[in-house]
């Protein structure tokens, strides 16, 4: 395994810091996908880009991090969309939260907070950001909170990111 970065390709040091794209190479590793799909899933060396953002300690260790897909590029900086989940999820009245970029025509990507809050609970938007402010940079808050009922699922009961970045493009 190795772990890489994100838009140069280039190694990055096992310190459980440095996070970058997990990649993984080896006889028990998929060569390929059946039917040639997911052609770019492999590196010209041919390791198996993961799609996994991940950090790996001294000792081998490794902690997954974000999915490279769910990254929100914001002014040239990256925003993890699970950390900036995890800071807005600590507020009492919030019950699940999916952050996801919406387009921005000066920053690249903004990121828009879908929130469902606990039954009965009357908290705004402005008081789930200050809440966030106290976690994260100034720059990686949510530009938009919006509280919904439910958040879409995939079939397997995961948080549909696609429905929601869909919903922002229909919007």
């Amino acid at each position: 395994m190795r772990v890489v970065d994100v838009e140069s390709g280039g190694a990055l040091p096992h310190d459980g810091a440095a996070v970058g794209e997990l990649q993984v190479s080896g006889p028990w590793v998929a060569s390929g996908y059946f039917g040639g799909e997911g052609a770019d899933s492999l590196t010209a060396d041919g390791w198996l880009r993961t799609g996994d953002l991940a950090t790996v300690d001294r000792h081998g260790y490794v902690r997954l991090v974000d999915r490279i897909k769910d990254l929100i590029k914001s002014g040239g900086e990256w925003i993890s969309s699970v950390q900036l989940e995890a800071a807005i999820l600590t507020h009492p009245d919030v019950e699940q939260v999916v952050v996801v970029a919406r387009d921005d025509p000066r920053w690249v990507e903004r990121p828009v907070a879908f929130v469902v809050l606990r039954e009965h609970a009357a908290v705004t938007a402005e008081q789930l950001r200050e809440h966030a402010a106290q976690q994260v940079a100034s720059w990686w808050l949510p530009d938009e909170f919006v509280l919904v009922d439910a958040i879409p699922t995939t079939g397997t009961g995961k948080a549909s990111k696609e429905a929601l970045r869909r919903s922002l493009r229909s919007a």
